[in-house]
């Protein structure tokens, strides 16, 4: 198993556990508009917050997602955001609420 996490906010996972499938992609944006949903491994997390939710101020606290690749039904694969560069694992598909397999609180501190 491979351990994947992804950041996103609570009202967003909350109403993903309802439907059955989580499908944002990365802040402000869905798995359909950009065709895979976002993810880190462990050492990658702090990195990838800092990015996307660097001062945010929502009304929402922010979740860490942890996913285990196993249970996934769709295809994951790393790759990196530009040549030579550092790869991420991204989910080529909705995210079965069921693969998720723990949820915490982000604590940037």
């Amino acid at each position: 198993m491979t351990r994947l996490l992804h950041i996103t906010e609570r009202a967003l996972w909350d109403a993903a556990r309802e439907a059955g499938a989580y499908e944002m992609s990365t802040r402000g944006k869905t798995l359909s508009e950009v065709g895979f949903i976002h993810c880190s491994l462990p050492e990658q997390l702090s990195g990838v917050a800092e990015f996307l939710y660097g001062g945010y101020e929502g009304p929402d606290d922010l979740v860490v997602l942890a996913i285990d690749s196993e249970r996934l039904t769709a295809p994951v694969r790393f790759e990196a955001p530009r040549p030579g560069g550092v790869e991420f694992p991204h989910i080529y598909g909705p995210l079965p609420v069921d693969a998720v397999v723990e949820v915490s609180l982000w604590d940037a501190a």
